[in-house]
Formats: C-alpha cells, structure tokens, sequence
C-alpha cells in the first residue's frame, strides 16, 4: 500500500522462490490491428486494474515515436484462451494507441468514471468518446526539436496527419504471447510475471495485479464499496487513488474479517490467496458484504478522521481492520447484521491498550500479532 495513504501498512515483500515453466511466443502487430484487437475485445484490456495515469505529453512522445519509426518497449499478454489475450504490460501504451485514433484524451477528473464505462461495454462508447465532458481532443503537444524550431507534429490528431497517418497505422508493435506450460502452475506464475514485467515505468501496485489476474465480480464490487462518501471521508481522501490502494485497503479489511483463520506469515500471500478464493461468491454473498459495509460505516459515522490515526497524519490500516473485525465478526459469523454504534472513547480505549499497542507494533505481519490485535479488538468492543 501506498505509504502517502496509510501508516502502519507493514507490507510484506517475500515471495516464494520457484522455477516456471512458461512458452513465450513473439508477434509483430500494426496499430490498426492493435486498434482491431482492442474494439473486438481480443485484446482484454481490465481497465479496472488501473486507471489511464499517462498526461498528454507522454502520450503523445509515444505517438511522435512510432510515427518517425522509433522503437518502443514491447507489450506483454498472457493467453488465457483463444482469441483472448489478458494485458500483463502494455496497458498506458494500448489505451493512449486506442485513444489518439479516436482523436480524443480523457479528462484527468473522469478517468475513475471511464474505467467504470470501458468494463461494463469493453470499449468507450460513441456518445462518450464525443462527450466533452469526459475528454477533449487529442491533439499531439510536443515540444520543439530544436531552438526556433516547431516539431512538424505539434498539434496534429489523427486526422490531421496526413501522408503520416498510413505511417502510423502500419507500424508495428512486439507482443510477446506468454502462456504456463501447466495449467496447476497458471496462478503463482502468472502473479510473478504481472508483478515483475512492467516496463512501462510506472509498475503495477500489487492490487492492480490482482483485480487483472484473480478477476471476479467481488472485486470489481470493491470499487463501489470504494466510493462510500463516509469510507472517503475516514480516509481524508475525496478522490479515489489511481493506484487502487484505497481498494486494497477494503481487500485487506475484508480477508482480515473473512478469511483470517487463512492467515500464515506475509499480508502478499494471504491477499492473493484470498482474491482467488472470492471467485467463488455468489451475489447474494457480495450484497451481504456491502451492507455489513455500509452498517459498519454508519457506526462510524460519529468518528473524526483523526480518530482513525495513531500519531500519523494518515489513516491506520491496523487499526482500521481491527474495529471492523471487532464490530462485523459476529455478523459475519450469524449472518445477521447487528453492528453498533462506535464511539470515539472505545477507539481511544483501543488505541491505548498495551497488549493492542503490543499486537500493533514492531513484526506487525506476524501470524501471531494479526490474530492477536483482531482478537484484543473484538474482546475489548464486546465488553463495552
């Protein structure tokens, strides 16, 4: 997790040492069939791993590149199945592709919005794309070659680039195709590849890696419950994080909640293991989860944000995950939600108990301090 968002995420960084054995298979694309790929929805491009984070510039230093015939970095996809190929690397570069052909950039303050929009329809729709209210034109801004001297692409589109448009639209791409040899091998190996081959200089967080390869509706629904106007509020944060930390921080309240008799020794393990067990939840599951979700956030709705720190200035994860388990677990267990009210004095009374205080502090992802800070949380808010 991002440390500008949270304090006290310990994250653990270990990761199991294995051999994979995987088949890499090399194709040069153009960026009309790139383009093709992508609308058909060949291409799967999970824009709920990540919003489109590139400016204007960037984008178009990409453009300039392929147009005057410079190399650029090769994009990986991992085949799922036939004529489905899951993005791995390559995501900014395909979108700003697909966006410039279209002549239009998304607005900075709608990107969370037309990720929503791109994984419900696969593509953006006509009547967004024309929407000015989500993007203006793609005009190309690059600055000159030379001193006193306009780079001849400069505030050209799509349209507007003449002879150079053909250029453009056959030039190609390296795709490297990458696909387990096994299939038993398919999960821990193809975390391993998303988390190590983004070359794009703006790596995959950890959750951008799983909301791609452990997809599922559960966690496309940790987006809606992301958006929670008192969830927004606790953090201090009213725009969501494009990095998806904010969403991470839910998975990990959750699994704490939910799975934490799963848990061994690495938050990075535990997470994982847990987004690919939540395949298997119905929606019934999911609708109970988000109303445990909004009960608990009405409960903290007498809360200040500051109440939610422990001597930082951002939110404490620990403590976060420990009054939600203390207040949910009994619901979760009963399947009958009763959660009350949680007044400022218990979280003081938590926040000051030396054996939370011990469960919180040093080791933190130890088995034992997570089971103990949950359990010491939960003890202390049933005898209140």
């Amino acid at each position: 997790m991002d440390a500008e968002l949270f304090d006290n995420t310990n994250n653990d960084d270990t990761y199991p040492i294995c051999d994979f054995r995987i088949t890499t298979t090399p194709n040069d694309f153009n960026i009309l069939t790139i383009i093709t790929f992508i609308k058909s929805k060949v291409f799967k491009i999970p824009t709920f791993q990540r919003h489109y984070v590139w400016d204007i510039k960037r984008a178009s230093k990409l453009i300039e590149s392929l147009l005057i015939g410079l190399p650029i970095p090769q994009i990986f996809l991992y085949e799922r199945a036939m004529n489905e190929f899951l993005v791995i690397d390559g995501q900014q570069r395909l979108m700003t592709l697909y966006y410039f052909v279209n002549g239009r950039f998304p607005r900075k303050d709608k990107r969370s919005e037309l990720r929503h929009i791109f994984d419900e329809h696969g593509s953006i729709p006509d009547e967004i794309l024309a929407d000015d209210t989500y993007f203006q034109k793609f005009n190309l801004r690059l600055d000159g070659l030379t001193e006193g001297q306009e780079n001849r692409f400069n505030g050209k589109n799509y349209e507007t680039l003449g002879d150079s448009q053909m250029a453009l639209n056959l030039a190609t791409i390296r795709n490297m195709i990458i696909k387990p040899v096994n299939d038993d091998e398919e999960d821990g190996a193809m975390f391993e590849i998303f988390n190590r081959l983004n070359s794009g200089g703006m790596n995959l967080t950890q959750q951008e890696i799983r909301m791609s390869l452990y997809q599922s509706k559960f966690l496309v629904h940790l987006l809606s419950l992301n958006e929670h106007s008192e969830w927004r509020r606790i953090l201090g944060k009213e725009l969501q994080d494009l990095r998806l930390n904010d969403v991470e921080a839910i998975l990990r309240t959750l699994a704490m909640t939910e799975y934490h008799s799963n848990y061994k020794a690495s938050i990075y393990g535990f997470l994982n293991t847990y987004s690919n067990s939540v395949k298997t939840y119905t929606e019934d599951h999911i609708a109970f989860i988000s109303q445990v979700w909004d009960e608990f956030m009405n409960a903290c709705s007498n809360l200040d944000e500051s109440d939610f720190r422990t001597g930082g200035s951002r939110m404490s994860i620990t403590l976060f995950e420990s009054l939600f388990y203390a207040a949910t677990a009994s619901s979760f267990e009963n399947r009958n939600i009763d959660i009350r009210s949680i007044p400022a004095s218990f979280v003081e009374t938590l926040k000051a108990d030396s054996r939370f205080i011990e469960y919180s502090t040093g080791k933190t992802t130890r088995k034992e301090s997570v089971l103990g800070r949950l359990s010491r949380a939960r003890e202390l808010y049933e005898a209140m």
